[in-house]
């Protein structure tokens, strides 16, 4: 039931990134009701799906390059991650007695029980398994008492990167569906004098959402 839930929860998530990536001026248009709420909202909501255990972040790292574009998309990113990672220290350190230590690193591959558990080489390289390595490392983190920072920076240090290169596909993505898909279907519909809303006019035109900057 588990990996059905965490299939279910990655479908659902690159479903959704899908839909904003192709209707992103809808979105926007959505987004701009709330002006200069859009962005701290967005690193909200990312900070508190990245907290979680066994979360995917993938899905929203996307639609926040669609959204706000590459370099805003990353910032926004960037800074969700720091503040899931105080988030799910914290949210670990009131769980760590339930946490077998032992028993979870004897599970990591054999490449990663080469460093001292706790250092930071040891959650760096267990963040960099997929599913389970990141809720590892965090619970590993807070049963041990590490300072927080250390937590802070070997959790940025391999997600920061993962999730700018996605906020950059994602701003990507939506320029290509709009230039390859939307425009020619538009275009064709006026030839035939079939009326329809056209999309922005620019891929780097001006944002529509109040508040954040121009890409």
């Amino acid at each position: 039931m588990r990996r059905l839930e965490a299939v279910a929860i990655l479908v659902g998530s690159f479903v959704l990134a899908a839909l904003v990536v192709s209707n992103r001026p809808g979105v926007e248009h959505v987004l701009a009701q709330l002006g200069w709420l859009a962005m701290p909202l967005a690193i909200v909501v990312f900070a508190i799906v990245a907290s979680a255990p066994f979360s995917v972040t993938d899905a929203l790292a996307i639609m926040n390059g669609a959204l706000f574009g590459p370099l805003w998309g990353s910032v926004v990113n960037a800074i969700g991650l720091v503040l899931a990672a105080i988030i799910g220290y914290v949210v670990a350190l009131r769980t760590s007695a339930a946490f077998d230590v032992k028993k979870s690193v004897e599970r990591l591959p054999s490449w990663a029980r080469h460093f001292k558990i706790g250092s930071p080489m040891f959650l760096i390289c267990v963040r960099i398994i997929p599913g389970l390595g990141g809720t590892i490392a965090t619970q590993t983190a807070a049963a041990l008492r590490v300072p927080i920072i250390r937590q802070i920076y070997t959790m940025c240090a391999i997600a920061i990167p993962i999730c700018t290169i996605l906020a950059v596909f994602g701003d990507r993505a939506s320029d290509y569906f709009d230039a390859h898909v939307v425009e020619p279907v538009q275009a064709n519909m006026e030839k035939h004098h079939i009326h329809f809303p056209r999309r922005r006019p620019h891929p780097h035109a001006q944002p529509s959402v109040p508040g954040v900057p121009p890409r």
